[in-house]
Parts: C-alpha cells; structure tokens; sequence
C-alpha cells in the first residue's frame, strides 16, 4: 500500500512539473512578445552585428527570467502542494502578476528611461499618479482589461496544457525553440564580453533596454544621452560634459507677449530685492531673518547651489543648468527676467558690499562678470551706511536690485555684520510699505568643490494676503527656481516655465524633485536621500556632512538617468519646437 502510495505521488508530482514546464514555455512566448515594447524605445543599431546582439539578447534575457519566474516561485510550490487545481490556479496568478509587471515596466521605462526599482520609487508613484489624475476612467478600464485579457490567456494555456501534455511531449518544435534561445543566451552573453572589452557602443548602448540589467559603465549611459562625446568614449578619453547635438536657442520675449503683465499703480511699486553673500548661511541666521519678515516668508532648508563663480551666476539667472552656459552667453540673449523687466521699464541694479577698497579700486580696470552687463546701474560700496535707512531702501526706483556681499579672509567677520545689519534693515523697513516686495536672502557659489554636494537653505520673503505666513520648506529647491517664481508672481508672466528653465516656482512646489547640475569634471544629482557626484570616468561620490568631505558609494543609475532628464529637458522641449 505505502509503495503504491509513493508511486501514485511520483506520477503525480511529474504530471505537474511537466504541466509547469510547457507553462512556463507558453508564458516565454507571451512575454518575448510583450517585451517587444521596449525595443520601440531605443534606436536601431548602425551594424549587422548590433543587430544580431539586440535580438538574441531580447529573446534569450526575457525567457531568462520567465523561466526563473517558474524555478524560484513555481516550482517549490509544485513540490511542498502538489495539488493540480491548487498549483494550475497559483501558477496563472503568479504569470499574470509578472506579465502585468512587465507592462508596467515597459510603460516606466518609456516615459523615465529606467526599469523598475526601490531607489526610484517616489518617481514612478509620481508617474502613475499623473496618469490616474489626468483620467482615471481610463487608467482603471485600461488595466482591468488588461489585467482580465492576461488572467484569460494564462487560464486556456493551463487547460490545453494539462489536457494536451502527452501530445506535446511527442512535439520537436518546442526543442527546437528552446535550443535556439539557449544559443542566443550564450551568444549574446559572449558579444557583450567582446563588446566590453573592446568599448563596441553599439552593442553597450543597449544594456539599460531590458529589466534587470544596466550599463557596466556610467560614461556608456551619458554617452548614449548624448553628454558624452562618442569619439572620445570610443578613444577612452575623458573630455568634459558637453551636448553632443545643437542647443536650441535661447527664447526671446516678443515685443507684446508680456502686455498687461502689470496692470494697477499699486503693482507698479513692488520691488525684487536679491541680497547674496559669498559665505554659506545657516538655518538658525534665517530663521532669526524670517521671524523680522513682516511678509509671508519660506525658509529653504534644502537649497542647493552647486556652481563654482560664473557658473553659480548663471545657474541663478538663467535657470539652467552649467552645461548650457557657454552656448547661451555665445547666444548673447537676457534672461528672460530682465527681458520682461525691461519692457516694463522696471529698475535694475547690482550693488557690491565690501570692505576691501583695494578690491574696488582694481575691479574697475578688470574686465567686468559677464553678468554685470545685465544691470543699468552698479555701485561699489565699502560699507552700508548710505543703504541701511527705510527711507533710503523704500525709496529706490520700483525693479529688480542685487545686493551681493562680497569678503575676504581678512574681512570676513566684518563683511559678514554688515549683511546681517542690511537684511535686518530691509526686513524691517517692508513694515512701512503698503505694498510689500520679494526679497531673497542666500550664499553664493562654493568656496571650494568640497562643498558642492551640500544644502546651502536660503530664505524667501513674498507679498500675499496671508502676511504672518511662515513655511519651512524641506523639499529640493535650487538656485535655479528663482526666475519662474518671480516670472510667474512678480512680473505676472506665464510663459511656460519648461521653453526658459530647468527650475519650478517655488510657490506652487508640492513634491520632491531630482535636481542635477553639471561641472567640468561630471555631474551632481540630489534627490530627498542623498545627493550623488558622477565624474567623467563613471564614479559615484557622496557628500559626508560628519567628514564634511566626498565619500565613495555604490553607483545609482535609476538616480543618475533622473539627472539627465532634469539636465536635457530645456533643450528636449525647446528642440521639439
């Protein structure tokens, strides 16, 4: 009885494990063909043999891992319950689960350029988010039926699997078909070591297509987005970040496209104040600032400034980030901020705080910042005692004033006095204005490179009919910011943030961003958890506030791709128009 038993059981458990193999091999099928999305979102490759490589790595990594789908999930599962309706019915659920992740995998990738993963996961939650907020009708029909169409073909290959085992046991198409993808699995594993060591583009371009995989090198996925020169990636140089396609040029603002932007007397009086220091401010100095604003008021706890000189200016008034700079100053158009502004005939003027007077006296025989020229006015002054009074800051010419506190060593403490004096004073003299201005209150640049992965918060004064409003802000922000939010709330001008800027206006910032910037030597990309430097030979650096220097760390691609777009999209969307 107990030998018959075993042997009743045994039948049994084979029936079933050869159910799952013909299974899992109608499932390979299913998901080769679902798969064939995500090669619509890559180019062809140029030779015959990236070619070769593209197809068999397609067909073999898919079947991969459907079939480890069945040996990890399936499979134990046939051997601890081995009941037929109990592991035919578990096994359709766990290939229309799969299939349906692999959809949602091919959607993500099309729209973020990466796979699934945990460390982006606030990302594709915002993407699906945004997909169920513009029509959620939609977004739930089209994956109900999606998701019953899946579950249906999962059920009629079950049932002709188990009714038709024996008839297909005798079938050699299926031996043919595996040993092909068993080829193709070796093929293309052998290729991409040849490509590997011989740095073949077109074959490493491919990597990041399929799920679970991604490139061996970051210099392989910049070059692809095209940050990278392929010459110099093919010559294993290593060259600075540069677009290796066209900027678009930078927008001009018609002569009428911002009438009426200021349309009462009262408007009119309402001022922009930047005031800048070159040393890094703390969270405690803003918030005794903010508490003097008689204003609503954010404090930017999570501010990021990563340029060096120049490029800190630009990415302030461009809003874009340093990778565009050499290019758009070529261009020799304004901002699109001090365009509006000088339509409307508003003020504007730079004004240098510092006590060095040897340093003002030699700065007017230099060759002045290329940003000075964006001012009518300028002004050297060696202390505050002419600006610090009410009536003096209120009674400057309605527009757009800088104020940058510039120090040296030797002047540091001073210089540093004198910029909390002058902010307390402007702060204090709003309360004798019926109309109140935007201030700003931050550091500019970095001292050194050692400092650019940290926050440096920042404060922002505005006018609005909740004046004892107070918001700490723990969200991303950045210089770049800066010149939506005054477009959109000082000058009233609704210009599309995207054809200008890489920035948002911070008034209606309502999420966590991936900001990125660039510098000679790589690129800087921040997110709510960290904040990562990748140079030019692919290596991940993080900031260590404790060391308060660079540390090593595991390389984050999905992060890094989030940078590229944050990077590309002002020429993405100005490219497409």
């Amino acid at each position: 009885m107990v030998s018959f038993d075993n042997k009743s059981y045994s039948k049994k458990l084979l029936h079933l494990i050869s159910w799952g193999h013909w299974f899992t091999f109608f499932n390979i099928l299913a998901a080769i063909g679902f798969s064939s999305f995500y090669l619509f979102n890559e180019s062809m490759p140029e030779t015959l043999f990236g070619q070769a490589y593209l197809f068999t790595t397609w067909i073999s990594h898919i079947a991969f891992l459907t079939f480890i789908s069945f040996v990890l999930l399936l499979f134990p599962l046939t051997l601890v319950f081995p009941h037929t309706k109990f592991i035919r019915t578990s096994g359709s659920i766990i290939f229309t689960v799969g299939l349906l992740l692999l959809v949602l995998d091919a959607f993500i990738y099309n729209r973020l350029g990466y796979h699934l993963n945990a460390s982006s996961s606030s990302q594709i939650i915002d993407l699906i988010t945004e997909q169920i907020n513009e029509n959620a009708t939609t977004f739930y029909l089209v994956s109900a039926i999606l998701a019953v169409v899946i579950l249906a073909f999962q059920l009629v290959i079950s049932n002709f699997a188990w009714k038709h085992l024996m008839q297909l046991q005798k079938t050699v198409f299926a031996r043919v078909v595996v040993l092909f993808l068993v080829v193709s699995f070796f093929f293309s594993h052998l290729s991409h070591i040849w490509a590997d060591a011989n740095l073949d583009y077109d074959i490493l371009q491919q990597d990041t297509m399929l799920p679970l995989s991604y490139p061996a090198t970051a210099k392989t996925l910049l070059t692809k987005y095209g940050l990278f020169n392929l010459t110099d990636y093919l010559e294993r140089k290593t060259s600075p970040l540069a677009f290796t396609s066209t900027i678009p040029d930078y927008p001009v603002i018609a002569p009428k496209e911002c009438k009426g932007m200021i349309s009462t007397n009262d408007v009119e009086q309402v001022s922009t104040f930047l005031v800048l220091t070159d040393k890094q401010l703390g969270v405690e100095q803003l918030k005794q600032f903010q508490q003097r604003s008689s204003t609503a008021s954010m404090l930017l706890e999570q501010h990021i400034d990563t340029g060096l000189n120049s490029d800190s200016w630009f990415n302030f008034f461009y809003s874009l980030p340093s990778i565009y700079q050499e290019e758009i100053l070529s261009q020799k158009p304004s901002p699109v901020l001090f365009q509006a502004v000088k339509q409307l005939n508003l003020a504007t003027s730079f004004t240098t705080v510092s006590s060095s007077t040897k340093l003002n006296s030699e700065m007017v025989d230099q060759e002045q910042p290329w940003y000075h020229a964006l001012f009518e006015q300028h002004n050297d002054l060696e202390n505050i005692s002419t600006i610090l009074f009410a009536n003096n800051l209120n009674a400057m010419s309605p527009g757009l004033h800088v104020f940058y506190f510039s120090s040296n060593d030797a002047q540091s403490e001073e210089s540093q006095y004198h910029f909390e004096l002058f902010v307390d004073a402007l702060l204090l003299a709003q309360k004798q204005k019926k109309q109140k201005d935007y201030i700003w209150v931050s550091s500019m640049s970095n001292l050194n490179e050692d400092t650019r992965l940290s926050t440096k918060p920042a404060l922002f004064a505005y006018p609005t009919s909740q004046p004892t409003k107070a918001d700490e802000i723990t969200y991303l922000t950045s210089h770049m910011d800066l010149q939506p939010t005054l477009m959109k709330n000082w000058l009233n001008c609704f210009t599309p943030v995207q054809d200008y800027a890489a920035g948002d206006d911070l008034l209606t910032l309502t999420k966590d961003r991936v900001i990125a910037n660039t510098t000679a030597k790589g690129m800087m990309v921040f997110n709510k958890d960290k904040s990562v430097f990748i140079d030019q030979n692919g290596n991940f650096q993080s900031y260590s506030r404790q060391l308060e220097a660079p540390i090593t760390v595991n390389a984050d691609f999905p992060l890094m791709i989030d940078g590229v777009h944050y990077i590309k999209q002002f020429s993405d969307t100005s490219g497409k128009q």
